[in-house]
């Protein structure tokens, strides 16, 4: 009976949330509690809750302020000259172009949140593009595949929610995959650079110049895409912007009408170069900043929220030393912070009630008695293969919270560590970022100006194809 019981609790609350009836967070509150009742346990639904929050509260300290630090950075221009310089190494060469939007899409996922990625990269790349008359779902699909291997950092979330699902570390999941992830952003590059050789055997090299002769800019540069993002007449200052960027200029690809109004929920603008968060002065210190704090992280010098937490306190005082400024960027992004640190907080009650009722244990075992014996001790790459249509056709709540217990269950029943289904279970990510139910997603195409349709087309193959290469790195290396 909690078998089945268990598996409508994870059905009802993945058709709920595909069909958005509810919001994750509704969901993972409201639907487990409804089912605590039904199994006659709604007495200890207080502990259950209790239980999981202890748990799961270095998680959410980890994600609220990694999302504060990252978005200082943005704010502050911290990444500003890597997209000139990934703009002037782009020249008017289809090939680096499309290398170029990789590296970009990579070097900004590091905030952790994909709608601002897409904003940035579509912003500083669409006008080369246009120019040149490359294929925009070249742009789109390998800035989405190169944002979902960096979406496995620690604060990107599949790697939050795998922790929080199996109540385990988060760097004992990435540190260990690091070396299989590396690979996996390095197939992006490489992938990026062949289709960027055949982008240019189809339109050949030109100067900027033949390519602003080729294509006189008529049309909009970007257009309304998530909320925040305003319709932006292209024109000449559209054209001037690509001009700079790709000269390697003081200006962005974006620069002019497109940089300036590309704005994410925020207010953070694209890439204008003009936005009074700027603080050139202490690039230096927010860089270094930066990599110490990516050092100790791998490094383990302390844990992880910790780490987090004394870099958004000392990014907000070294730049922002007046208090009215510091509460400003807080408030900028305190949307993403409450939102991310509220599913945390309200997973909790999902997990702890399929903890607590003994249904996660009951669907263990009967999904082990389903695998065959000679299958059970490869559970890892059983896992790593299930990620990849189970987080395409369902949320990262839905897998993570949902079904990732149960695969760890029957993994542990043939010896397999938990750690080891966690790392396996990221492995989809390339993959998941082009699925329907992300978000971000229709930023991304929504700013290109690309069917989503055709994008799906495209890039279903190639994140395919990058998610296994990351599952036989994992394994080669012996992490999965």
């Amino acid at each position: 009976m909690l078998t089945i019981l268990g598996f409508a609790m994870i059905a009802t609350f993945l058709v709920l949330i595909m069909m958005k009836k509810m919001s994750p967070i509704a969901a993972l509150v409201l639907i487990p509690a409804l089912f605590c009742v039904f199994v006659g346990k709604g007495a200890h639904l207080g502990d259950y809750v209790i239980d999981g929050v202890s748990s799961l509260a270095p998680t959410a300290a980890m994600l609220m302020f990694a999302i504060v630090y990252f978005g200082v950075m943005i704010d502050v221009g911290l990444f500003d000259p890597i997209v000139r310089a990934i703009l002037k190494f782009c020249k008017a060469d289809p090939m680096r172009v499309v290398v170029g939007t990789a590296l970009l899409a990579a070097i900004v996922s590091l905030d952790g949140d994909g709608s601002t990625t897409f904003m940035i990269t579509v912003s500083a790349m669409y006008p080369l593009y246009k120019r040149l008359k490359m294929s925009l779902v070249v742009m789109t699909g390998v800035a989405a595949m190169a944002n979902g291997v960096m979406n496995t950092l620690p604060w990107g979330g599949p790697t939050a929610r795998a922790a929080t699902a199996l109540k385990v570390d988060a760097t004992d999941i990435f540190v260990p995959m690091i070396p299989a992830l590396a690979v996996g952003l390095v197939a992006v590059v490489v992938l990026a650079y062949v289709l960027g050789l055949r982008e240019r055997r189809r339109v050949g090299t030109l100067t900027l110049d033949e390519a602003l002769v080729r294509e006189p800019e008529t049309e909009t540069v970007l257009v309304g895409a998530g909320a925040g993002a305003g319709a932006v007449s292209g024109g000449s200052g559209a054209r001037s912007g690509a001009a700079r960027g790709a000269a390697g200029g003081s200006g962005e690809a974006a620069d002019g009408d497109a940089g300036t109004d590309g704005a994410s929920d925020d207010g953070f603008q694209g890439l204008d170069p003009n936005r009074p968060t700027l603080r050139p002065r202490l690039y230096w210190f927010n860089a270094l900043l930066t990599v110490a704090l990516l050092t100790a992280m791998i490094m383990e010098l302390l844990p992880i929220p910790v780490l987090f937490l004394l870099g958004a306190a000392l990014a907000l005082t070294v730049n922002f030393p007046h208090i009215p400024d510091q509460k400003a960027r807080i408030a900028a992004h305190a949307d993403n912070v409450l939102n991310v640190s509220g599913m945390v907080f309200a997973a909790a009650v999902f997990t702890g009630v399929l903890t607590g009722t003994g249904m996660v244990d009951h669907m263990a075992n009967w999904l082990v008695d389903t695998i065959p014996d000679g299958m059970g001790p490869q559970m890892g790459l059983v896992t790593g293969l299930l990620s990849l249509p189970l987080t395409y056709f369902m949320s990262n709540d839905g897998f993570y919270f949902g079904v990732l217990p149960v695969l760890a269950e029957a993994g542990r029943a043939h010896g397999v560590s938990t750690l080891e289904i966690a790392r396996a279970s990221i492995v989809g990510q390339p993959l998941h970022m082009s699925s329907p139910l992300v978000p971000a997603v229709y930023v991304l195409v929504g700013m290109a100006k690309v069917e989503f349709g055709d994008h799906t087309r495209f890039v279903v193959k190639w994140a395919v194809l990058t998610s296994l290469v990351i599952l036989a790195a994992g394994i080669l290396f012996g992490i999965i």
